[in-house]
């Protein structure tokens, strides 16, 4: 069961991954590429405006944050697979998804702080970045706070239950 539940959070954190990666994507390609933008443009929720102002690039640079965005997803991505296909029992996994959430979120304080504060309106793709980001930090957390004793016990589980099916099949033959 601790298994499920484990790769159930793995997979969520795929699958958000996957989504942040696709709204970078989609917002670097309005940067470069003068694709439309589909967002409000008046009011309060005004993804143009955000995503014109001086906190819409790296500090410095003409790099859109969209690009380091798209990386933060990229890099959770491979944690996830990792926590979810090859070191599911390792804990070191988990303390580098909740560490690199963390750190996600620490941008993410920056950047509402730059759209509420500084530029007073927001961007509804990036909200919605910003949520998937706190979503990913609340489920390695969850997963964070699992015992690694029952992931070995989990996984002595795994191993016995193959070597039944083994024993099982040399007995037919």
């Amino acid at each position: 069961m601790t298994y499920i539940q484990r790769s159930g959070g793995q997979i969520a954190l795929l699958a958000l991954s996957i989504i942040g990666a696709a709204i970078a994507i989609y917002l670097t390609t309005v940067h470069y590429e003068n694709v439309p933008l589909v967002c409000s443009t008046q009011g309060f929720i005004d993804c143009a405006r955000v995503l014109a102002s001086s906190y819409s690039v790296v500090p410095g640079t003409t790099i859109p944050i969209t690009v380091p965005g798209l990386g933060w997803c990229i890099v959770s991505a491979v944690l996830a697979l990792i926590g979810w296909r090859l070191w599911p029992e390792r804990r070191s996994v988990r303390v580098a998804e909740c560490v690199w959430s963390a750190l996600g979120m620490i941008t993410v304080f920056y950047l509402v702080y730059a759209e509420l504060v500084r530029l007073h309106t927001l961007c509804a793709w990036c909200t919605v970045l910003h949520v998937i980001i706190l979503t990913m930090l609340l489920i390695s957390a969850v997963q964070l706070q699992q015992p690694e004793y029952d992931l070995e016990v989990e996984a002595e589980g795994e191993e016995s239950l193959e070597l039944k099916r083994v024993k099982a099949s040399n007995k037919v033959r």
